[in-house]
């Protein structure tokens, strides 16, 4: 079945996380979307119950359009470290603690990758899948990957969650800056959650 098209107007990002919200704001930006948060109209977080990137997506995104009466993208995204069988996961956020801490949250998976005693590189993975929900139940979802590693101590002042401490592969031995010591725009072009955003536009948004 072939993918929604998204009209124009009004679009629910249903997130309480800003950072994640400027991204996807910035990433709409070309299309003269109205965006407003989940967070701005009161919404309440739904519980994650999911076992995958795309359940959680999908959960989130039909949460928000079935409140607001309006088409609603949620993004599910998270930290791929191969040493740590694939955790933190779908479980990111939830290694930040309840304050959100993900200065906490990098020292935490550093510290598990260290006691697992591997040898460098230690090779990650970000995953994000957009959902593009509708008040009717209808939703589309989309995966993408950014694979890299983790280096320490964390740098860089831009990005959020666990940008600090990722390099990704473009820049593995062309300067081993993290995604965090990227501007927006060189991020853009790189991250996991612009690559699932590129087949978002395709499918729903152009034609």
């Amino acid at each position: 079945m072939a993918a929604r098209r998204f009209p124009g107007g009004r679009l629910v990002v249903a997130t309480h996380n800003p950072g994640k919200l400027v991204e996807i704001r910035d990433l709409l930006a070309p299309f003269s979307v109205d965006a407003v948060s989940a967070g701005d109209l009161g919404l309440p977080e739904p519980e994650e119950t999911g076992d995958t990137y795309v359940a959680n997506a999908e959960l989130k995104a039909l949460a928000a359009a079935t409140a607001s009466g309006l088409p609603a993208l949620a993004d599910d995204s998270g930290l791929s470290v191969e040493a740590l069988d694939g955790a933190p996961g779908i479980y990111s956020a939830r290694w930040a603690g309840a304050k959100k801490d993900f200065n906490y949250a990098m020292d935490k998976v550093w510290r598990a990758v260290q006691e697992k005693g591997v040898e460098p590189p230690f090779n990650a993975c970000f995953v994000s899948v957009l959902s593009l929900a509708w008040p009717d139940g209808h939703v589309d979802s989309f995966e993408g990957l950014a694979p890299g590693r983790l280096d320490w101590p964390p740098r860089g002042q831009h990005g959020f969650g666990y940008d600090p401490m990722f390099v990704p592969e473009e820049e593995v031995g062309h300067g081993f800056r993290t995604f965090a010591e990227m501007l927006p725009e060189e991020k853009h072009g790189l991250s996991h959650r612009a690559r699932a955003f590129r087949l978002l536009i395709d499918a729903c948004f152009r034609g």
